[in-house]
Order: C-alpha cells, then sequence, then structure tokens
C-alpha cells in the first residue's frame, strides 16, 4: 500500500490521478488533498476518500470547506503552511504535485527534501530551481519521476529509467514532442486577434487554462525544455522540438547507432500518472488501447520561430541559465494572467516576456532565497510593466 499526496486534487492532473487510484484501492490510499479554489470539488473528493488533511489557498476558504465537510474527521487546513502539512505527514510516502505554477514550488522541495516518491506534474520546480532540486533528490534518496506527457514518455525510452543522470556515452539526442496546440495553421496575421477562448481550446488535450495558454505559445515546451535539461542531465542543444500534431507518440530518444526508440499511446494523462504510480511495475490506467487500425497518418513538422517566439526565448535562457528561467516563467504567468483577463493581445505575452528578461539583471542562484526573491520582484514588475501598455 502507498499513501499518497495529492497536491492540486481538483485540476486536471489531480482528478485524474484520483480516477487511477479508483481502480486500485488495494495498492493506494489518499492521505492528503489540496485546491486552490475549488472548495465543492475538493468537498466531494474528501468524502470519497477521506483524507487525513484537506489544504485550500485561504482562511475563508477553510472555513467553508469545514462546513461543506460536517462531521467528516479530515483536518482542513489553508496555505502554505498547509501544504507543507499535507507532505510532511508521516505515513506518505508518494506525493503527486501537480500544482500549477510556482505556487507548487516549496511543498514540491519539502516532498524532495524528506526523500518521498515525487510524481512531477509541476514544472516550474525544475524551471525556477533545477539544480536545488536535482541536489536535494540526490542526498535524501528521494525519487523523482516526471508525470508531464513528454518527460515520461522519455524516461520511459531511456536505459534504465534514468533520472538525474548522463546517457551522454549512448544518447544523441532528446525529441520532444508538441501537438502544435489550436494555432498551428492560423494565419500570422491574425495573431493579434486571438481570444482566450480560442487559445483555451487545445485539440487533442484537456487541460486547465494556464497551461493551454502556454500550449498555444509553445511555452510549455520551452519549460519542458529546461525541465528536461535537469531530469535527464543533458545540454539544451541535445533537446529537439519536433511539431507531431497527433499526439501519439508522446516523446522520443535518439541512440547513437541510429534507433530511436518512442513511447506511443492515446493522448490521455492516465498513462502517465499510473507508471509513475507503479513504477517499476505497470498497473492498468484506464486508458483506451491505441488502435493501430484507425491510425491513419503520424506526420511531424518543423518548427517556425515566427509563430512560436517563446520556444526560441526559453531555449536561450535554457542556455543563460542563473536565475533566467525564474525570470522567464515568473514573466511569463503575469503575462499569460493578464491575456487571460483580456489586458493584453496574445502576441503581446511574448512582447512582455522578452522586454523582462531584457530589463532585469541575471544572477546565479545560491539558494532557494535567491530563487524566491526574483519570482516576487519580477511578478512585480510584470504586473507594473501591463499597466504601462497600451
Amino acid at each position: 500500500m502507498r499513501y499518497l499526496c495529492v497536491l492540486g486534487s481538483t485540476g486536471s492532473i489531480g482528478e485524474n490521478t484520483l480516477d487511477v487510484v479508483r481502480q486500485h484501492p488495494d495498492k493506494y490510499c489518499i492521505s492528503s488533498l489540496s485546491a486552490n479554489t475549488q472548495i465543492e470539488k475538493l468537498a466531494s473528493q474528501c468524502l470519497e476518500f477521506r483524507p487525513e488533511i484537506a489544504v485550500v489557498s485561504t482562511a475563508e476558504l477553510a472555513t467553508k470547506l469545514r462546513d461543506l465537510l460536517g462531521e467528516s474527521p479530515t483536518t482542513v487546513m489553508y496555505g502554505l503552511d498547509g501544504l507543507i502539512q499535507a507532505v510532511r505527514l508521516t505515513q506518505v510516502d508518494t506525493v503527486m504535485a501537480a500544482i500549477v505554477g510556482a505556487a507548487g514550488l516549496l511543498p514540491t522541495l519539502e516532498a524532495a527534501k524528506l526523500g518521498k516518491r515525487v510524481l512531477l506534474a509541476n514544472k516550474e520546480a525544475l524551471v525556477m530551481s533545477g539544480e536545488l532540486m536535482i541536489n536535494l533528490v540526490r542526498q535524501s534518496g528521494a525519487e523523482l519521476l516526471p508525470i508531464d506527457s513528454e518527460h515520461n514518455a522519455i524516461f520511459q525510452c531511456l536505459p534504465q529509467n534514468q533520472i538525474g543522470q548522463s546517457s551522454a556515452n549512448t544518447v544523441k539526442e532528446l525529441l520532444l514532442t508538441a501537438s502544435g496546440g489550436p494555432f498551428l495553421h492560423r494565419e500570422l496575421n491574425s495573431f493579434p486577434d486571438i481570444s482566450p477562448a480560442e487559445a483555451c481550446k487545445h485539440p487533442n488535450w484537456v487541460m486547465g487554462r494556464k497551461i493551454s495558454v502556454d500550449s498555444a505559445t509553445m511555452m510549455n515546451k520551452g519549460l519542458e525544455l529546461i525541465e528536461a535539461m535537469w531530469l535527464f542531465d543533458t545540454s539544451p542543444e541535445k533537446i529537439k522540438v519536433v511539431i507531431h500534431p497527433q499526439s501519439i507518440i508522446h516523446s522520443m530518444v535518439r541512440y547513437i547507432d541510429g534507433s530511436i526508440i518512442a513511447q506511443l499511446g492515446a493522448p490521455d494523462m492516465r498513462t502517465p500518472i499510473a507508471y509513475g504510480l507503479g513504477w517499476p511495475n505497470r498497473i492498468s490506467s484506464g486508458v483506451q488501447e491505441l488502435d493501430f487500425e484507425m491510425i491513419s497518418n503520424l506526420s511531424f513538422h518543423a518548427l517556425e520561430d515566427a509563430r512560436f517566439p517563446l520556444l526560441k526565448l526559453a531555449r536561450a535562457v535554457a542556455g543563460q541559465g542563473g536565475t533566467a528561467p525564474t525570470i522567464m516563467n515568473a514573466a511569463n504567468e503575469i503575462a499569460v494572467a493578464a491575456f487571460l483577463n483580456n489586458q493584453i493581445q496574445f502576441t503581446q505575452i511574448n512582447e512582455v516576456v522578452d522586454t523582462v528578461l531584457n530589463t532585469l539583471e541575471v544572477c546565479n542562484v545560491d539558494n532557494l532565497e535567491i530563487v524566491l526573491e526574483t519570482d516576487k520582484m519580477v511578478r512585480d514588475f510584470t504586473n507594473k510593466h501591463i499597466q504601462t501598455i497600451n
């Protein structure tokens, strides 16, 4: 029996995790759950799984959740302290880190520090503090397993499922596949007119609004590139992004002998989640099997920098290192939020991130405090900059 803490249980990853858990009541027990603001959904999850702790974002929401739970034995907490306590529960041995954005950084690092199995669905933990995270994993003996479909695919394709170890002697390059999002064939001159609703309508995946916009701009691939550097101890030059609209091949590894090993599957996040939960064994996920007789086409396309300038920017940031990824990530989060609130145009997301990166100074990352201070400073600066636009 494994005991789970699911950080971000009401989001897409969290709900899919609970769906896999339902299929294996003899293998998994939910010890703690967290949500940001969706307290009705969280209350339903608590009544079903009866976790020891449930965490929400504010004291007000905590009071409302307690009212919804009635006489349930679940202890309701809130804020960062609550998230840390949810991770620290003695019986918890597995943490699904699925909180979107920088908010998930500290509890994810805490899980690594405590030597838990960390199922990493939060890109920002490695983007913002990759070296710190990998060092904690090595020092504590934690198990770091990627849940992003692309990194999970590479993990499955590498020899001995290596994390934080170099395969330079045998691997020539890592190939991250990308669907291209909803605007792969849209006329570039119409990009300023893209609405939030259009940007959030992904052709293959059901995701949250922020991640959907990142997919449309291809910033998600930029974050994944940086994440892959740390997970697989490789340079950005050895990571290539390939457009694959069908989202059947989730990523590939090219070996020095000319072989390419790919991981295929339906575009359903329950597959990588089940792989992480069951590793090193495999468990059923409930995902519909691929029917090769129904697949008429697997196509690939080169990237257009003019269509996806944020990916080119992220690659440069990956090579720069230091606090540059933290600056890029924070600026992007604020810019995406502004776009979703109709404050800026779709094309201005790139302009905002580029301006912030070219304005603020990059420094070395020696400790977590530098990361947190940089993140806060960038968010304040970016918000003020957006107010000057238009």
